[in-house]
């Protein structure tokens, strides 16, 4: 039987399927369906320090391979995380999980990431640089080197637990922002989040979403993410998370053929609630096909 466990620095996973934030909430919706303790982990939803509602509806919008969303990182804040949603998670999840953080200036990021470095069960703290830095402009932090770095120093400057910044795809050069985020500390990097969409509803000459635009998610962005994480796999040295349109085992394959050590899995979450016991289900057979004897051992193998 092929070995299909691997590893994020000193983090050994079961395997690499992890469901990526903003598609899993906080696990208990889709403990209903499966036992999620055949994860690898999961990422849970984007916390910010003060509860949000979110965006105004409609927030979906369907695309031939994907979908829009302009969800605005609704969740109830990170002292009911921490209060509520973390005891309840503990009761259903036995393993690590990823806390996903976001925030909209320095002092929020650096406020919830020493918040929630203190909990147990969580192995990593995903930063989602992605969000709009309200003391410039609106402009997101993960836009350029600078912003990227200053972020990743002042999280590692209160954390202890291992930081992966998460990237925004909506940049010139995705390798100069990863390296920048190394540079600060970063123990490893998630890439990408999603692309700068929109719909246009041509009956009432509107676009769908209220937002206007919206983060464009689904197969139709798989490629793109393969090559992000292949361009950064050869910038930096530390580990990757891909995700971006992964929706089957072969699709895990290549993102880690290109470069990641775990992959995310997002809106195929939304479209098929089990997709990923699907997956984890077939890794081995599709690994014994290919004749991969130890999965880790596929990682950044399209490089060589």
């Amino acid at each position: 039987m092929p070995d299909i466990t691997t590893r994020l620095g000193d983090w050994v996973l079961d395997n690499p399927v992890i469901p990526a934030s903003g598609t899993f909430g906080f696990g208990q919706e889709f403990a209903k369906l499966y036992d999620i303790n055949v994860l690898g982990s999961f990422s849970f939803k984007g916390t910010t320090q003060e509860a949000r509602f979110g965006n105004p509806t409609p927030r979906i919008a369907e695309c031939s391979a994907g979908m829009i969303n302009s969800v605005g990182l609704a969740n109830p804040g990170i002292e009911a995380v921490i209060g509520e949603e973390l005891p309840k998670l503990r009761r259903i999840f036995h393993k690590p999980v990823i806390a996903n953080i976001s925030g909209f200036s320095i002092d929020e990021y650096k406020y919830c990431c020493e918040k929630i470095d203190k909990e147990d069960g969580i192995g990593i703290i995903e930063v989602n640089i992605s969000c709009p830095n309200v003391h410039a402009g609106g402009m997101a932090f993960g836009t350029s080197p600078e912003a990227a770095a200053e972020v990743t120093r002042a999280v590692k400057s209160v954390t202890h637990k291992p930081v992966y910044m998460k990237l925004s795809p909506n940049v010139t050069s995705i390798t100069d922002i990863a390296k920048a985020c190394e540079e600060a500390g970063a123990d490893g990097i998630s890439l990408i989040n999603t692309l700068l969409g929109m719909r246009i509803d041509i009956k009432r000459k509107k676009p769908v979403v209220a937002n206007k635009m919206g983060g464009f998610s689904g197969p139709a962005i798989f490629p793109v993410a393969v090559r992000m994480v292949y361009q950064v796999y050869e910038a930096v040295k530390i580990p990757i998370i891909g995700m971006g349109g992964v929706a089957s085992a072969e699709d895990v394959i290549e993102m880690m053929m290109a470069g990641a050590s775990a992959v995310q899995i997002g809106a195929a979450n939304l479209t098929d609630p089990c997709i990923c016991p699907k997956i984890i289900g077939e890794l081995p057979a599709l690994c014994e096909k290919m004749g991969i004897e130890k999965i880790t051992d596929i990682i950044g193998c399209a490089h060589s």
